[in-house]
C-alpha cells in the first residue's frame, strides 16, 4: 500500500482524508481471504478521487489498508465507481 501510495504521489493525510468519508464500490468475498474487504472511493478536499482496499478485522476493531491509489481513466469510468 504504501509503494502505490508514494507512486501515486498520496501522502498519509491524503489516504487518511480520503477514507474520512469514503463509500464501498465493490465487495469481495471472503474466500481465500483472512479477513473480509472491499474497495472503496475517497475524495481529497481538491476533489480527487482515491481508490482503498479495506481490509476489515472485526474481532479487534480495526482495519488494514491492503492498498492504495489514484483510479485512472483508461481503467474507470468518470464516476469512478464503474470500471470499464
Amino acid at each position: 500500500a504504501v509503494v502505490e501510495m508514494v507512486n501515486d504521489g498520496l501522502t498519509r493525510s491524503d489516504v487518511e482524508e480520503a477514507l474520512a468519508h469514503c463509500e464501498v464500490i465493490e465487495d469481495y468475498p471472503t474466500a481465500h481471504r483472512p479477513l473480509p474487504d472491499c474497495l472503496v472511493l475517497g475524495r481529497l478536499a481538491s476533489d480527487l478521487p482515491v481508490h482503498s482496499v479495506v481490509a476489515i478485522d472485526e474481532v479487534n476493531d480495526r482495519i488494514f489498508i491492503v492498498t492504495v491509489y489514484r483510479p485512472s481513466a483508461e481503467r474507470w469510468r468518470n464516476d469512478w465507481r464503474t470500471r470499464k
